[in-house]
């Protein structure tokens, strides 16, 4: 891996500088050609445009996001689904998808006597989970979520990257509840996303709340659209966080809170939502059974953590120009024995870092000299040097990336520091008043 600008330890997400110098830099820092030069992903034509493949270092970085949201999600009570990313006709246009949305959507497959289509939203689906099953209001708020495919016919045009794709994984969320658990859900949401942002490194630029605006594009219902701008208006007010209003941004279905951020060159683009919708569990009839015996209908809340897992890994590539937060990065530990004498002490340490789930690399002395290989390396969190002293009293010498050395410690202490770091989920590469034996 490397970059051809450097950029030391990752910046944290209060330590964010959007100065002209900062923007500057983070501008050469294009996902797309720092995505192929440090073989995160790339494109065939065989494959499409519009459809990346991911490579290994690529997708170590994604299955690291993913299993972030996953834990994150469980731990704030949701229950992880599959469902196919495929569906009939007659699904979404009963979801009103095929009404508002056909354009955006590839064409039905015939399928003998009938049409199915590729999904370009994972709502439908989850609104059928729902149905499948009776429900009280004991059970409520019922909060569903899946990491899961979707598709959207964009133009060849458009495409670029991983920002612009045919083929998305999107984190996406359901909340079922009643209309008085609404205003909690949504703020448990955004809570949700601040302390990803923070974990990640990521600043937002602003909130926005999204409204309807002129067109035909949205469902209709005035007082649907009423009650839920009110609820997503109240939520950012009793919140105090700052957001703007802007219409023509809704859903087709419902108005909702985006996340906005930019990269170096000031583009702003949506990475995180949080929507309310009365039209859905109309259209498809959903219910749970009140305190009183009767059926009523449950409000659906939209919530997305980091939005498709393309758009947040080509922004975080962009932002950190492949310097990664350590629980995120590709290669975490990079292990630098001095000379071929080492290198069976270089195969140890690596085999307890695959024991404690810390992904490490040897870069042994065939690959140039030490100072060639930590320059290669720069990119890389942690550099471990095992000379012929460390190695004779089972101690590493630590580089930190950004350049940082440290006395020689223990190998196990050392281990049990950047494990204790990296399960924090931060973006400190190292804490000095953590004591040396873990």
């Amino acid at each position: 891996m490397f970059c051809p600008k450097p950029r030391g330890e990752c910046p944290g997400a209060s330590s964010w500088d959007h100065s002209p110098d900062v923007r500057e830099e983070t501008a050469m820092h294009d996902h797309r050609r720092l995505g192929r030069e440090l073989e995160l992903f790339d494109t065939d034509p065989l494959i499409g445009a519009g459809l990346p493949y991911w490579l290994p270092d690529g997708a170590a970085v994604r299955h690291a996001l993913e299993e972030y949201v996953r834990a994150a999600e469980r731990r704030a009570g949701y229950r992880h689904v599959y469902s196919p990313v495929l569906g009939k006709r007659e699904l979404y246009e009963i979801s009103g998808h095929w009404s508002h949305y056909s354009d955006d959507m590839f064409p039905p497959m015939e399928l003998g006597a009938e049409q199915v289509v590729l999904r370009p939203s994972l709502c439908p689906h989850h609104a059928l989970i729902y149905r499948s099953r009776s429900h009280s209001y004991r059970e409520l708020p019922l909060r569903m979520a899946e990491l899961g495919g979707m598709y959207r016919s964009e133009l060849s045009g458009v495409l670029g990257g991983l920002t612009r794709v045919r083929a998305i994984q999107l984190n996406d969320a359901h909340i079922f509840c009643t209309p008085d658990q609404v205003a909690d859900e949504a703020r448990g949401a955004l809570e949700m996303i601040r302390r990803a942002y923070e974990a990640l490194g990521i600043t937002r630029a602003r909130y926005r709340l999204s409204l309807p605006g002129p067109g035909g594009k949205y469902v209709a219902g005035p007082e649907m659209w009423r009650r839920s701008t009110a609820l997503l208006t109240e939520v950012l007010d009793r919140s105090g966080l700052p957001y703007e209003t802007a219409e023509g941004e809704a859903a087709f279905y419902g108005p909702k809170i985006d996340v906005q951020v930019a990269d170096g060159a000031g583009r702003e683009s949506t990475l995180s939502t949080v929507q309310v919708d009365f039209h859905q569990p109309e259209r498809f009839d959903l219910h749970y059974i009140g305190a009183d015996g009767a059926k009523h209908r449950p409000v659906m809340v939209h919530r997305s953590v980091v939005g498709s897992v393309e758009r947040a890994v080509a922004h975080l590539i962009e932002q950190h120009g492949g310097a990664f937060p350590a629980w995120l990065a590709p290669v975490q530990l990079v292990i630098l024995p001095v000379s071929e004498a080492e290198l069976p002490d270089a195969e140890a340490l690596a085999r307890r870092c695959a024991g404690l789930d810390l992904r490490a690399e040897i870069a042994g002395p065939e690959r140039g000299s030490l100072g060639a290989r930590v320059r290669e390396a720069r990119l890389v969190p942690y550099q471990v040097v095992i000379g012929a002293r460390e190695a004779a009293v089972g101690e590493v010498t630590l580089r930190l990336r950004g350049g940082r050395r440290l006395d020689p410690l223990p190998a196990a202490d050392v281990l049990a520091r950047v494990g204790a770091l990296v399960g924090a989920h931060g973006t400190r590469l190292w804490d000095d008043a953590v004591p040396a034996k873990a």
